[in-house]
């Protein structure tokens, strides 16, 4: 009966141990939390982060769960949907631009967060510096809030003859020092190109036509716009009041100029979005969030449409064009 008992016990421990196995292989499949202003404007933003994962062996639904919460282009959204994410004890969020990563560092110090293009995340109070970020956050800055003078210059050379320039932004968003840093250098930058400027906000799509018309108002002849995520999803629409109003405009993103814009000089936002499954990768793998140096990018796009340009009567110089990434027919 002993010797019995002794293989059935064997037996047993043999037969769990696969078992055992599996639960705790199960177990251990990560989980991201993917918060998005609006995901059905962006469709390409996540798709690029899901590239990124597959890049490195990640397939969802296999060997890891993405958890999505949408604020459907509801900023005050964001602060329940990052508790949410927390509540869920998620391994990493990712967090689509600095308000979202703003409020998911305030719904959580522990778990890693990951920031999908920020403007200015020392700025913003989302790190402590660029290379040793310390605390809960890291990511990649897109630096857009460093180019609004590079790209008043890239405007002045495509139209030689701009002498105002309005400039659309959203304040309240990227923090006020961010913003204070933004204004100066586009007026640094507007002295040294001989223009004047003429600074409008918009806070909200419901603030866009009065915006269009402050402009035609102070006879601006050309417009930047600044970095914005609500712009951004709302950029047909903004696209579209600029052909409207014949402003020659210049904005942050190439996404822009696809939805018919004329120019756009920035960083690549889906392939920075594919570089963040490398963060999220190696947290998962231990790294600390902190110890991870925030990435900048190193190359900028400068695309132009020129059937916009066309529609406006403009006529291009070569040395711009030559210059150009990318030219839109």
């Amino acid at each position: 009966m002993e010797r019995r008992r002794f293989i059935e016990v064997i037996a047993g421990g043999l037969l769990a141990a696969p078992l055992a196995a599996e639960a705790q292989q199960a177990a251990k499949i990560p989980r991201i939390g993917y918060l998005a202003p609006n995901l059905a404007a962006t469709p390409q933003l996540p798709e690029a982060f899901r590239q990124g994962l597959r890049d490195l062996g990640y397939v969802e639904g296999r060997n890891v769960v993405i958890e999505y919460r949408d604020a459907e282009g509801k900023p005050e959204r964001f602060p329940a949907l990052a508790a949410e994410l927390v509540a869920l004890k998620v391994d990493v969020i990712v967090a689509s631009g600095t308000p979202v990563a703003l409020a998911a560092k305030h719904a959580t110090r522990t778990i890693p967060i990951v920031l999908l293009s920020g403007a200015d995340p020392v700025g913003s109070g989302l790190v402590t510096s660029l290379a040793r970020p310390g605390g809960n956050v890291t990511g990649l800055s897109n630096l857009s809030h460093q180019l609004v003078g590079k790209c008043l210059e890239q405007l002045k050379q495509a139209v030689p003859g701009v002498s105002r320039v309005a400039v659309l932004w959203q304040p309240g968003v990227i923090g006020e020092r961010t913003e204070k840093d933004i204004l100066k250098e586009a007026d640094v930058a507007a002295r040294a190109l001989g223009v004047r400027l003429q600074v409008v906000e918009a806070r909200g799509p419901a603030d866009f036509d009065r915006a269009f018309s402050d402009m035609t108002r102070a006879r601006a002849d050309a417009l930047t716009v600044l970095t914005s995520s609500m712009f951004f999803f709302e950029r047909r629409r903004l696209v579209d009041l600029a052909a409207k109003n014949r402003l020659p405009a210049v904005y942050p993103w190439r996404e822009f100029v696809d939805a018919g814009g004329l120019m756009a000089y920035g960083a690549n936002i889906p392939d920075m979005f594919r570089r963040a499954a490398t963060y999220v990768d190696k947290i998962l793998k231990g790294a600390k969030p902190g110890d991870l140096p925030v990435e900048q990018p190193t190359k900028f796009e400068l695309v132009i449409n020129l059937k916009t340009a066309k529609a406006l009567g403009l006529t291009i110089p070569q040395s711009v064009l030559g210059r150009a990434d990318e030219l839109i027919q």
